[in-house]
């Protein structure tokens, strides 16, 4: 605007017009002090419009991050916790929905890591005389009965997958030694959403049964690191996947897991 002004009035004040004709270095000064004026303003709205670096939202959001994961060519999602039953249950029918439209995806890798519920454990476990936690085997087996069938269910989908032949899958469970502390979700290596379990909250089976520590992963509040929302979360990113990836590494796989069935290779075409 000054040097629209400027240049306006010298076009019918003539002294001004002749003090500026040699002086084209009063144009530029002039550009560069409206220029730093618009770049100082444009980056103080782009820190404003910035999406926080954390966040956080209810672990029943997690089908919104799994669908976002989905819209990628590469659908890699690791997740560390307790049984994996509120992931399992967004990933089934995203899953099944790339039989018949698999979109841009081609390779999806699903890795889920639980405790060992094959051990002797404080959480879950039931509740003793004045809380102390008693070591419960049944309660156990029930758990590793659910996280069976959520296995199976992925590893089904996975061979019907790779049977077809557009879209590669790799789905799998794997135990790691302890209790459950943490729940973490890492969608395609950008975003980590990461929580704490309520390791005191309880539950029964039957109104007149016992109690047990039994957290509840559905209930956990998750915080949410992506990595597009500066150095800090580029980094939390960084670190939590190479976290998982490590106890990925050293994790077993459970005793109950069933290998899928490879595809079959196609029989040679007979040369004429």
């Amino acid at each position: 605007m000054a040097i629209f002004v400027t240049g306006l009035t010298a076009q019918f004040v003539t002294p001004l017009g002749d003090a500026l004709e040699d002086k084209a270095f009063l144009g530029g000064a002039l550009l560069s002090l409206v220029g730093y004026v618009l770049y100082d303003t444009v980056k103080d709205l782009a820190t404003t419009l910035r999406r926080p670096p954390r966040v956080q939202v209810e672990s029943r959001e997690l089908g919104t991050f799994v669908t976002e994961a989905f819209r990628s060519r590469e659908v890699e999602i690791s997740f560390l916790g307790y049984t994996g039953e509120t992931l399992c249950n967004e990933l089934f029918h995203r899953l099944e929905g790339l039989l018949e439209d698999p979109g841009p995806t081609r390779h999806v890798s699903v890795r889920v890591l639980i405790p060992d519920f094959g051990e002797q454990m404080t959480v879950p476990s039931r509740v003793g005389e004045d809380g102390v936690p008693v070591d419960s085997p049944d309660f156990r087996r029930r758990l590793e009965e659910k996280c069976q069938e959520y296995d199976e269910t992925l590893a089904g989908i996975e061979e019907r997958l790779n049977a077809l032949g557009r879209v590669s899958a790799e789905c799998e469970y794997r135990v790691y030694p302890g209790i459950p502390r943490e729940k973490v979700c890492i969608f395609n290596r950008e975003q980590v959403l990461h929580g704490l379990y309520n390791v005191s909250a309880r539950s029964m089976l039957r109104s007149n049964g016992p109690e047990f520590y039994d957290p509840k992963g559905y209930r956990t509040d998750l915080s949410v690191w992506a990595r597009g929302s500066g150095d800090e979360a580029r980094a939390i990113v960084a670190t939590w996947s190479k976290h998982l990836d490590d106890l990925w590494h050293l994790s077993l796989q459970p005793s109950w897991r069933r290998e899928p069935t490879p595809a079959p290779t196609p029989a040679p075409t007979p040369t004429p």
